[in-house]
């Protein structure tokens, strides 16, 4: 596969996703505490918003680079 279909590919999941849940959620483990054998993380979950316009934008695009992609040689 070229690289413009693998990352139209990618734009058009990335259109999916935003459009299905909007925004992508990821939960990082911060440590608090680190004294010895006592350790204390905290885990939290963020959230970064995907809006409409760019889900469109990104699936638009990730269709335009695939087609581009299969058409050339």
């Amino acid at each position: 596969m070229k690289a413009a279909t693998i990352v139209g590919i990618l734009l058009i999941v990335l259109g999916i996703i935003g459009y299905a849940t909007g925004g992508l959620s990821f939960t990082h483990e911060k440590k608090v505490v680190d004294a010895g054998p006592v350790q204390i993380s905290r885990k939290t979950q963020d959230t970064l918003p995907l809006s409409p316009i760019l889900s469109t934008v990104s699936l638009i695009a990730g269709l335009g680079l695939v087609v581009v992609g299969s058409k050339s040689k």
